[in-house]
């Protein structure tokens, strides 16, 4: 089995598990229900495993997708402390204007496709190397993380993509970060109310 499968496969059973109501649940119960998908993902449905049918649906997920999922995972689990709230609206922000960066351009809006820059990327690992040192003195340890193994994972070539960008971002992760900002905003809004934003 190729390492393109092995990332689908967790990906499948993670998202799973994360979308199922288990919140509060025993760990044990909740670490059970996640082996048991990891089993499912295998079962061959048609001529392929279950899993493998998810990469027909949705694009493949980048290295910091699958890790943004096993760190929630964790989280679940009660394995590790959720990110303080600071340290998390900083991801949203990193990782929602990569994806300002990437999408819009990639989607013909504007001259430039920021795309083919992953096919040589080494202007942006070093640009990448800066906002992971960035992120480390101000405390984001995951942030530092995130970025540093999905460049490592490049340089290993883990994915069958050639393209940075390709482990760094994937379209869900730049959705859930502009949806997630969206969010505070519009709560901001609700506790502030429009004269206090205004001053």
């Amino acid at each position: 089995m190729t390492l393109d499968f092995w990332h689908i496969h967790l990906c499948f059973a993670l998202l799973a598990f994360l979308l199922l109501p288990l919140r509060g649940r025993p760990w044990p119960l909740q670490l059970a229900v996640l082996a048991g998908l990891l089993v499912l993902g295998f079962v061959p449905v048609g001529e392929l495993p279950l899993a493998l049918y998810v990469r027909t649906l949705i694009p493949e997920p980048s290295v910091v997708g699958l890790l943004a999922l096993v760190w929630a995972a964790l989280v679940r689990l009660e394995l590790v402390a959720p990110l303080a709230a600071r340290q998390r609206f900083t991801l949203l922000i990193v990782f929602g204007a990569l994806g300002l960066i990437l999408y819009p351009a990639a989607l013909g809006i504007g001259p430039f496709d920021p795309y083919r820059l992953g096919f040589s990327p080494q202007p942006m690992i070093l640009a990448v190397g800066v906002l992971a040192l960035a992120l480390l003195v101000s405390g984001n340890l995951l942030g530092t993380l995130l970025l540093s193994l999905a460049t490592l994972a490049f340089g290993l070539d883990l994915l069958a993509s050639e393209n940075y960008w390709d482990y760094l971002l994937d379209p869900f992760v730049a959705l859930y970060c502009w949806f997630a900002l969206l969010g505070h905003g519009v709560r901001r809004f609700r506790r502030a109310g429009p004269r206090e934003l205004a001053r």
